[in-house]
């Protein structure tokens, strides 16, 4: 399966671990809660499915690499301690608790969390001296005499011997105590995360192209050489870097993330070709609506290579626009939650109390989806701006002297719309910029295949599908029924067919 079906499987395995009886039981017993196996290459996102779910469900996560471990770290160390047995006293060996298990209630305490995600990577690639123990720990759930608390599940990952050569096999004991899932790299299924995550066009656009170098692992006479999910995503975050910094990444450069010489050769070249096509086309004309026509002739008459590259570049910005537009928005929804707050309590306490303890609750609630490993960045962003907003609330009132409900909420409210006109005024530009660029695209391409793929990527996309569902736009939707409406005429024309192909064989077989 791919990592989106594992993340699923995970989560509805977590979901079915934690129920309880009407008893307050867990419903599943802990000695048949069986650990997950998570195997697959590596940089395929196992490890970023783990944050996801731990974020989506609410519950903690502890992570560790195995392979980090020595014996004594992971297991803790022996005591000698003094047991009496049948009226005589006997020596006897204890441990220390496990460093990976103090972790878990360490977390519990800072937290306050009781139920969570214990994620331990490359889990068969351990040391010999520590792979019994692992084995034990998935099959007992104990390391030495420490046992790991109900309401945890452990998942372990790691990589198929064709990727790691120093893995070791699982035996059949083992195999019948873990639930395993094998994980596959999927294209598809990472470039929606792309999207999601805003990755750097140039590497969206090269991949949609070249969908073969997407994951690649190659022997050679100097080593593997490779291509990986999570090679792109770092080398995206480099670009963007470089591009505020002025800098310009190289095949060099390329050659330090993706560590398949071909394939960093080939997106160095296509990189380049990228930096052209935005200065020819100039995007940003585009979607101000000021691109000169022959801008138009020039992209009808390209390759269908360089018109995909500039679609990425299209599909990037107003993917960027209309991500900007769903934040601001949701910074918005927040603080009008706020704001309610702080209103329905003003005649009990003062607004300094009130900001105060609003402000002390989303610090609090931040720290703790932090120590908890549910904070993803954009959650984390949102979170950071709601505080600083209303820190500056407070500070404003307080240099306004403004004590009165009255006089607080009419300033709060004045501070307010500004934030909710900033929303306006993002939704009403990103709207310009779709329909600009629907324009401008429908001069270039027509009714073309192209347009086809423009019009789906909108769709795809987490963002500009989300913009296009709140605010709306005219040429999308008008576009969108007609696609529909050619796959309705597809289908029914298959239909068709095969009830023609269907008669025929009938009135043979009776003839």
């Amino acid at each position: 399966m791919n990592i989106k079906q594992a993340k699923q499987e995970i989560t509805n395995t977590l979901r079915a671990y934690l129920t309880k009886d009407e008893l307050g039981n867990y419903l599943i017993p802990s000695v048949r809660q069986r650990p997950v196996l998570l195997m697959g290459p590596p940089g395929v996102g196992k490890t970023q499915i783990m944050e996801q779910i731990a974020s989506e469900t609410g519950v903690g996560l502890v992570s560790y690499t195995i392979t980090h471990h020595t014996r004594q770290s992971a297991v803790g160390l022996p005591f000698i301690e003094k047991r009496t047995y049948g009226g005589r006293e006997y020596s006897v060996t204890e441990y220390t608790m496990s460093e990976i298990l103090s972790s878990v209630y360490q977390l519990m305490e800072r937290t306050g969390l009781k139920e969570g995600i214990l994620f331990l990577d490359e889990i068969n690639c351990v040391s010999e001296t520590l792979a019994p123990m692992m084995l034990q720990f998935l099959q007992c759930k104990t390391f030495g005499n420490q046992k790991l608390p109900e309401g945890w599940l452990i998942v372990a990952a790691g990589n198929p011997p064709e990727y790691n050569k120093s893995v070791r096999d699982f035996d059949v004991v083992t195999l019948d105590r873990v639930k395993r899932i094998d994980v596959e790299a999927d294209f598809g299924v990472w470039k929606e995360y792309a999207r999601r995550r805003g990755l750097h066009g140039a590497v969206v656009s090269y991949l949609d192209i070249k969908k073969e170098n997407f994951y690649r692992l190659e022997n050679s006479v100097d080593g593997m050489r490779f291509a990986t999910a999570r090679g792109w995503e770092d080398l995206s975050e480099l670009l963007y870097a470089y591009e505020k910094l002025g800098l310009a990444a190289d095949r060099d450069v390329v050659g330090q993330y993706i560590q398949l010489p071909q394939v960093a050769r080939d997106f160095a070249g296509y990189l380049e070709l990228y930096r052209k096509y935005q200065k020819t086309y100039q995007v940003e004309a585009i979607l101000s609506g000021t691109a000169p026509s022959v801008t138009a002739l020039e992209l009808g008459a390209a390759p269908f290579d360089e018109k995909l590259s500039v679609l990425g570049l299209v599909l990037s910005r107003l993917s960027e626009a209309a991500g900007n537009t769903r934040r601001q928005d949701a910074l918005t929804e927040r603080l009008h939650g706020a704001l309610t707050e702080l209103r329905d309590r003003l005649p009990e306490a003062d607004a300094q109390t009130i900001l105060g303890q609003l402000l002390w609750k989303r610090r609090e609630k931040l720290r703790v989806a932090g120590e908890a490993g549910q904070l993803q960045k954009e959650e984390r962003d949102l979170a950071q701006r709601e505080i600083q907003i209303l820190e500056t609330y407070q500070s404003q009132l307080v240099s306004r002297d403004a004590k009165e409900a009255d006089a607080v909420m009419e300033l709060v409210r004045e501070w307010f719309s500004e934030e909710v006109d900033r929303r306006e005024q993002l939704g009403t530009q990103c709207g310009a910029y779709f329909d600009n660029a629907f324009h401008f695209l429908e001069q270039a391409l027509g009714q073309s295949q192209e347009l086809v793929i423009f019009v789906t990527e909108i769709t795809a996309g987490y963002d500009t599908s989300w913009f296009v569902e709140n605010f709306g736009c005219d040429a999308y939707f008008r576009h969108n029924k007609e696609l529909l409406f050619d796959d309705r005429r597809r289908q029914i024309r298959a239909d068709i067919a095969a009830a023609k192909a269907a008669q025929q064989e009938e009135e043979q077989h009776h003839a």
